[in-house]
């Protein structure tokens, strides 16, 4: 099972694994890591989800789309890395996914 490690705002890592095809944010609230608010519940309807994925992954998670976008556009402290974890489908190729949490979801 692919393994994601998640990263706190303030340095704490939580390396869970998730199943193939759940989300980012479906392992991140499964497991209780907190800063993942999820307050939608993974339907692309708001930015409580809103991840910076590590450099070295942007290619392998793909671009947002356009709901994407524009929910980030509400989000905030975006950079050109923030992604929304419930965007993010788990494959085989994420096995070692890096994502960190903002300091906050609001």
């Amino acid at each position: 099972m692919p393994r994601v490690t998640y990263i706190e705002h303030g340095g704490k890592r939580h390396a869970i694994e998730v199943p193939v095809g759940d989300s980012v944010m479906r392992g991140a609230v499964y497991n209780g890591v907190p800063g993942i608010d999820a307050d939608c519940g993974g339907e692309c309807a708001c930015a409580t989800c809103h991840v910076y994925v590590d450099q070295a992954w942007l290619a392998r998670t793909g671009a947002p789309g356009d709901m994407e976008r524009s929910m980030l556009a509400c989000g905030a402290d975006t950079r050109p890395n923030s992604r929304l974890a419930c965007q993010i489908r788990v494959t085989e190729a994420l096995d070692g996914l890096v994502v960190s949490l903002p300091d906050g979801q609001h």
